[in-house]
């Protein structure tokens, strides 16, 4: 299968690795990745912080930039979530016909990275080795925007070599939401705090998700703690092979 990568602009400026990961897994199933070099940003942070029409105007962008895609895969759920849930609403308030059918189409052909692999392709096993004690994350927009379920947590238990420990609560947001973290600053520091102690409870060297925002949130906190446990996303986990370099 020919598959488009929507790297989200997050993963691309601030954790390009995840998107090489992305390829390595998806080339080492057999298939053929194109990267469009004119994406920009869906425009999620537009639409989350109410500027419609600039976020509208980039949900033209992507739904030109990807118009002949088979198939999108972005290792971001949050992203995701708004080419599927953000974008119809953009385009019914444009009245624009043509537009709402172009993004309804797109949002059939978008994916999150371990969605389209268990759910799409029916893969649990991608032959990865990774021999660490981990634990997971379910991010808000994951769980609750894609109704992920379990398909991340399918994929690790099927790595050789990890040592999966479930996460107390861990359908429970870590605080940071994008912009809340900045307008909320004192409740997203309690809602992380709450997050740092079911991980430590764990013993996991690793707490991974399929969102590096979140991650990102949670890496800090982890740091402050100097314990030594840090954050890795499920792509780069599932991109380590026994032999090769660990992520």
């Amino acid at each position: 299968m020919k598959v488009s990568l929507f790297i989200s602009c997050f993963n691309d400026m601030l954790f390009p690795q995840t998107g090489r990961a992305v390829v390595s897994v998806l080339e080492r199933l057999g298939h053929e990745v194109a990267f469009p070099l004119e994406q920009t940003c869906c425009g999620q942070m537009h639409n989350n912080s109410g500027y419609g029409p600039e976020a509208t105007a980039l949900m033209r962008r992507f739904a030109d930039v990807f118009a002949d895609a088979e198939t999108i895969v972005c290792p971001s759920s949050s992203c995701v979530v708004t080419v599927r849930v953000a974008y119809p609403r953009l385009a019914a308030a444009t009245g624009d016909q043509q537009l709402i059918a172009r993004i309804a189409d797109l949002g059939a052909r978008t994916f999150e990275f371990a969605e389209f692999l268990v759910k799409k392709l029916g893969i649990e096993d991608v032959g990865a080795y990774y021999p660490h004690r981990v634990t997971y994350h379910s991010t808000c927009n994951s769980l609750r925007g894609l109704g992920l379920g379990d398909a991340a947590t399918r994929l690790l238990s099927h790595v050789r070599g990890l040592d999966f420990v479930e996460l107390p609560r861990a359908d429970e947001c870590c605080g940071f939401g994008g912009t809340f973290a900045i307008k909320n600053a004192d409740t997203s520091i309690a809602m992380l705090t709450d997050k740092l102690a079911a991980i430590r409870g764990t013993q996991a060297e690793i707490c991974t998700a399929v969102d590096n925002s979140c991650l990102m949130h949670i890496a800090g906190g982890l740091s402050r703690e100097r314990s030594g446990r840090r954050t890795l996303h499920l792509a780069e986990i599932l991109a380590s092979v026994e032999g090769g370099v660990a992520a």
